[in-house]
């Protein structure tokens, strides 16, 4: 049985918590990327997505250039994944917590990412399909 070691992308970039949204706008632009943890050192704090920037930021009339990434970080732990988990672990927590991308941890050091185009070229076509129902719906 596949691990998520080895289908994550090894060695994700990410944001301080002391970076800007402009910051975050920036390089999610800059890379192609849809999400970015958030770290505090190498201690995971959170998430920034693209969807964030627009509906948390830009909707409500903050400024992205003095509005901190940490700010947009929702109280809670963040959803993660171990990197000796299953691939169906990995399904089964990005469906029950209805997220596309999950950082990956090994210890308390984030290793990697795992998203939907990961499991989708590497796990079974019916799994990832139920996943992605599950993912999707309001």
């Amino acid at each position: 049985m596949s691990t998520v070691r080895d289908i994550m992308t090894p060695g994700t970039d990410f944001l301080q918590t002391s970076a800007t949204v402009l910051d975050a706008a920036k390089k999610l632009a800059s890379e192609d990327y849809g999400a970015l943890p958030i770290c505090d050192g190498e201690k995971l704090q959170g998430m920034i997505t693209d969807r964030d920037i627009v509906v948390k930021v830009l909707a409500e009339g903050k400024d992205p250039a003095t509005t901190k990434v940490i700010d947009l970080v929702q109280a809670g732990e963040v959803v993660t994944i171990g990197a000796d988990d299953s691939v169906d672990e990995a399904l089964q927590t990005m469906a029950q917590h209805q997220v596309r991308r999950l950082p990956v941890i090994d210890g308390h050091k984030m290793v990697g990412m795992l998203s939907q185009a990961d499991l989708a070229t590497h796990a079974d076509e019916r799994k990832v399909g139920d996943a992605l129902e599950d993912i999707s719906r309001s």
